[in-house]
């Protein structure tokens, strides 16, 4: 298995990047002082692994993490993006487009095509002042976020979509391909047909939701595809301690009482050993094999802080094998 090293920059052997999502003012504006104050916090710390999308506040985290990382040494960072979504200009757009506030005056619209690909690379090397970008995924092509036109996207991005970052990569403009997705089944699918050099999985691989494990897991490790986890809290439901009455979500949505009252047996198992839920989440993330960084979708100083306390703190043996004796957790799965 190739070194994390070859697609992520971790110093101090730090095994979490930073997501861009919230810096994109995801479901709440952040202000520049905070953007700032967060990026710095995560770099004085060692983070040296960044990921964002024109998704992502309509370019607004781009072009932030651009303005951050332009003081930079460019070889002392990794840094990727996304494709399939092109942001077009637009003199009057909704406060909020797709859970993002106060973003930047552009619409979307999905072009896996290859002249589609090849303009949203140029165009986030722009907002980000670069000339290369580390790693660019496809973005969200699973069915779920397309329906009824999942099939032809899916050919589309075999036949055009994948040539065309490998072209990209030959001329220079980038170094690996890979997809970002929330569903694991999409990758196994595109595996079949096409190799790739990494992954960006969202929530499909969590202490609560290890949907994952089987499949995709051994297989991740056998054809050499280097893994980042995101949404490892899985959107709020094990950020911090879980009570019945919490407010929660999963996914982006409510929690459904399935996972919430899954979420809260994994609780009451903290509980009994004194296990911080935070810290076992973010462990049990890092501890497969096939995985080389958790990426941090983080607001604030106090927040990374937090999940990097988190990364270090001492879990007893106990706590697994509990989970496990109580199928709270697969037998096989493998813990710290």
């Amino acid at each position: 298995m190739q070194q994390p090293t070859a697609y992520f920059n971790c110093n101090d052997g730090a095994r979490l990047g930073f997501g861009g999502a919230p810096i994109g003012n995801l479901f709440r504006a952040m202000n520049e002082y905070e953007v700032q104050s967060v990026l710095k916090r995560a770099w004085d710390d060692g983070c040296r692994s960044f990921d964002t999308a024109p998704h992502y506040g309509h370019g607004l985290s781009e072009k932030r993490l651009g303005d951050f990382l332009k003081t930079k040494y460019r070889s002392s960072f990794k840094i990727s993006s996304k494709v399939g979504r092109l942001l077009t200009p637009a003199s009057h757009v909704p406060s909020e487009q797709f859970s993002y506030v106060d973003g930047l005056p552009f619409v979307q619209h999905w072009d896996f095509s290859r002249a589609g690909i090849r303009k949203s690379i140029e165009d986030s090397l722009m907002r980000m002042g670069l000339s290369q970008l580390d790693t660019v995924y496809l973005h969200d092509i699973d069915q779920a976020t397309h329906g009824e036109n999942y099939p032809s996207i899916f050919q589309q991005l075999i036949s055009e979509s994948l040539p065309e970052l490998k072209k990209l990569k030959q001329e220079g403009l980038l170094t690996h391909i890979g997809l970002g997705v929330n569903d694991h089944q999409v990758v196994l699918e595109v595996l079949k047909q096409a190799d790739i050099d990494a992954l960006m999985l969202a929530g499909r691989y969590t202490l609560l939701d290890t949907r994952a494990l089987q499949q995709l897991m051994p297989t991740l490790i056998e054809r050499n595809v280097a893994l980042a986890l995101g949404g490892v809290y899985n959107s709020g439901i094990l950020a911090k301690r879980l009570t019945p009455d919490s407010n929660v979500t999963f996914n982006y949505a409510p929690a459904t009482t399935e996972w919430r009252q899954k979420a809260l047996k994994i609780q009451d198992v903290a509980d009994v050993y004194n296990v911080n839920l935070r810290s076992a989440a973010l462990q049990f993330a890092l501890a497969h094999p096939a995985t080389h960084l958790v990426m941090l979708g983080v607001r604030s100083e106090i927040e990374w802080t937090e999940s990097r306390t988190s990364e270090k703190e001492s879990i007893p043996s106990e706590f697994w094998q509990a989970l496990k004796n109580a199928q709270l957790l697969p037998d096989e799965a493998p813990t710290p």
